[in-house]
């Protein structure tokens, strides 16, 4: 199987952010419930470029009270992660040692660690319009 066939057939959104316990947590963790509600076959996953050793306890109440799982400890991004992820969305550039795939997206919203709120509001809008893309995929 190709590389490229191999990314279009999974069924992974990749986020990434550096380190790997908050805004990549959230986004993932909101991806989770609108795939749910929205009958995608899709599954999100969390990575960081230079990962903490917790998860940011500002993610971990934000998400607590949304009513959200924050997953466990943040894990290193490796580059098979990028090269099989159905799409791939970072906080910030990639480091260099990294190939990402042509379509990655980078987005930018307020860090999670000094408003919550107005980080999971900028998320929650952009992952709107990625399973509204998502679902008109066949």
């Amino acid at each position: 199987m190709s590389l490229a066939h191999a990314a279009r057939s999974s069924k992974t959104v990749l986020f990434v952010c550096e380190h790997g316990s908050a805004k990549s947590v959230v986004a993932a963790a909101h991806f989770n419930r609108l795939a749910a509600q929205h009958g995608l076959d899709a599954r999100a996953v969390s990575r960081g470029t230079d990962p903490d050793a917790t998860l940011h306890p500002a993610a971990i109440t934000g998400l607590a009270a949304d009513g959200l799982q924050s997953g466990a400890q943040p894990l290193r991004l490796e580059q098979n992660d990028l090269d099989t992820a159905l799409r791939v969305i970072t906080f910030s550039e990639l480091p260099p040692s990294f190939a990402a795939p042509a379509d990655a997206v980078v987005w930018s919203v307020p860090p999670v660690s000094e408003d919550y709120e107005s980080s999971r509001r900028a998320i929650l809008q952009k992952l709107e319009l990625l399973v509204t893309d998502l679902a008109r995929r066949p």
